[in-house]
């Protein structure tokens, strides 16, 4: 059963202020979803005007169409089910050749335990690619059901591309 109590959601302020700041200083974004399947997209697209700065996005569940599309290294993929830091990495910077980004954001993990992987807990990894540079974290969802490990996985990534972004407008 899905529980939604352990999790901090996305709020619609954190949503608009990215928004806003997203428009304001012209960046463009793409997005690689894996575990997610479109979370962040949706997310990305809810605001009117969301297409000064939202460039599109891929649901790439199957690892063949990360390794396809986005680039991932497949001996590595087959390594790590394409569940890990570098996988992410790969995506996000993937994403935002693709569509010709300043950013790119991508999700992949596992929303749920999967015991013939030796995956007790649902966890995964999300990362930002801001030009050359990459930002990933991993994102544990010890105790969630599937669709609040979705939403974790959601929040943590949407909340990494707004600090890298903060940070790359500090920089300037």
């Amino acid at each position: 059963m899905d529980t939604d109590k352990d999790t901090v959601e996305w709020t619609e302020a954190e949503g608009r202020a990215l928004h806003a700041r997203l428009l304001a200083h012209g960046a463009k974004v793409a997005v690689a979803e894996s575990l997610t399947v479109g979370r962040v997209q949706v997310e990305l697209g809810r605001w009117s005007g969301s297409s000064g700065y939202f460039a599109g996005g891929l649901t790439c569940y199957a690892t063949d169409a990360k390794i396809r599309l986005l680039g991932v290294d497949a001996a590595h993929a087959a390594e790590v089910n394409a569940v890990s830091a570098r996988v992410a990495e790969e995506m996000a910077r993937g994403a935002a050749r693709v569509f010709g980004c300043d950013f790119g954001l991508a999700t992949t993990g596992y929303a749920e335990p999967d015991a013939a992987r030796g995956v007790a807990e649902p966890y995964a990894w999300v990362a930002v690619a801001r030009g050359p540079e990459v930002f990933a974290e991993r994102v544990d969802g010890a105790g969630l059901g599937r669709t609040a490990m979705q939403a974790r996985a959601a929040t943590a990534a949407l909340r990494l591309l707004a600090r890298v972004g903060r940070e790359a407008e500090s920089a300037q």
